[in-house]
Order: C-alpha cells, then structure tokens, then sequence
C-alpha cells in the first residue's frame, strides 16, 4: 500500500479512485480496511488539504468533531450531536467531512455477509437478529444510518461544496436501489471541502443509546426552529439520516418485529426535542 500527500484539492481528486481512497482523520476508514471491507492500494492524504476551521456559517471539512463541539457559534444542536457522537480520542480526529460518509454499523454488512448493500439479494437483517435496525425506508435494506452529525445538518438545512458541485445534506444522501447498492452520491474521485450551517432561533439533539456516553444511535432526534417552522431528522432508523416531515409522521414508520420499540423512542425524543426549541 502506497500513501500519497497532494499538495492541492485538485491534485487529491486526480489521484482518486482506480483502487485511491481518501484518508483524512482515519477513524472511518482504518478500521474497514482493517476488516477487508474497503480494498485500497494507494490511500490519498487530504487533511492538509481540504479546509479546515470554522468562518462564519461555513465549516471547513477537515474540521475535527472536538473543534466544533467547543465553539460557541455553532448551532447548539450540532455542538451537542459532536459531543455525544464518540470518544474523545476519536472526535479529535474524525472530521466532519468523514463523519457524513461513514458507513453503517450494520453487523451483517460488518461481516461481509451478502447483503443487499454488498450487492447480494436479501437483507439478512430481515430473517435474522435486527434490534438496531431502521424503521424508515427498509424496504430493501434495513440498515441503520450511524451518524448524529448527518441527522443534525439535515435538520439544519445545511448545503455541502464539494470538487464538483454544491448541493443540500438531503441530496447528498440515498436509499440503496437494485441498480445502485451506495447510499450517497459522492463519486470516487469527489471529496467534501466546505459545509455551509444556518443558524435557527434554537435547535437541539438528542440520543437515545445503549450506554450513557460513546455509543451509537438507537434513536437520534435533532430538531431545528427557524421562525416558526420545526424541522426534525432522525439518526439510527434508516439506511440513510431521515427527515421527519412532522412527529405525527411517525405513524408512517414500518418497523421489524425486534425495532418497533424504536418508533416508541422516537415518539418521546421527538416530543422533548419539539418542546426544548420551542
């Protein structure tokens, strides 16, 4: 395996895909390729690369989870969502660019069982054991999304820039179809340089998980206001962060079995989340 530095955004893409990576903070990466989930000859250095640091409503990808959890002028429910999403060791690493394209913690897709999203034909979620699995838009693939940042931006209406185009965190994300098992619509050779994060009259997210700190979602609820409006996403309870139209959308989620607790918890998150921005 080779490692290459690139001097410039422009460079880091050329030298990107026919068997390239990315490799930013790592915490994402190193552990797939540990696993032989991700098959990589050359991994692309782009920290020194991609902006990093906070000006204004604009966060610089490589801008770490432990930088943005501590600065006052980010959105209160973005802090938050930073400062629960890991260990310290791994928010002063991980970057918020990472953090938007991990993958999920589906531990069929862990294993390298044939799932759907590994190009197979059945969710083995389906048959076999899924207590942390999606309640939303699982009608192919019932894996669960990880990321709390995710769930957070989307409920923030935030847009990313990457080397290509500028578009909303809602596009950046997709459901897993029989012609294209991703789930986000980055290409190879494509990287996030800049997200751009209004700021709502208040906001908050909240976590429901199986330990008290460090774990992931079970059920996460970020909840935005602007003006009068509340716009709610959901981390942990679909293959990609949902948006929730209304909490009364609830009523729309098709649970498994083992997750129907989940609509439960979300129907509490969500009802404490509404109340603590308005």
């Amino acid at each position: 395996m080779q490692l290459q530095r690139p001097e410039s955004p422009e460079a880091a893409t050329a030298a990107l895909g026919n068997g390239s990576v990315a490799l930013a903070g790592g915490t994402e990466l190193v552990p797939l390729i540990r696993d032989g989930l991700v098959h990589a000859e050359t991994l692309v250095a782009i920290r020194d690369v991609v902006p990093r640091g906070i000006e204004g409503t604009r966060i610089g990808a490589g801008t770490t989870l432990a930088e943005l959890e501590v600065d006052p002028d980010i959105p209160q429910a973005l802090r938050e969502a930073c400062a629960l999403a890991a260990s310290p060791q791994l928010r002063s690493m991980g970057t918020i660019g990472g953090n938007l394209l991990q993958a999920t913690r589906c531990w069929y897709w862990r294993l390298n069982f044939p799932c759907y999203l590994h190009g197979g034909d059945r969710c083995h979620a389906r048959q076999g054991e899924h207590r942390e699995h999606a309640i939303f838009g699982n009608e192919r693939c019932a894996s669960a999304h990880p990321s709390d940042i995710a769930a957070t931006l989307l409920a923030l209406g935030a847009t990313v820039r990457t080397t290509r185009r500028e578009l909303t965190v809602a596009d950046l994300y997709r459901l897993p179809t029989d012609d294209d098992r991703e789930v986000t619509t980055i290409e190879p050779d494509e990287l996030i340089l800049e997200l751009d994060v209004s700021r709502p009259e208040a906001s908050t997210y909240l976590k429901a998980m199986d330990r008290r700190r460090f774990s992931f979602a079970i059920v996460g609820v970020a909840a935005a206001r602007f003006d009068d409006a509340v716009r709610l996403a959901l981390a942990g309870v679909a293959p990609i962060p949902w948006a929730l139209e209304s909490p009364d959308a609830l009523e729309e989620a098709t649970p498994l079995p083992g997750t129907a607790y989940k609509v439960e918890v979300a129907r509490t998150l969500v009802r404490r989340a509404v109340e603590a921005v308005t």
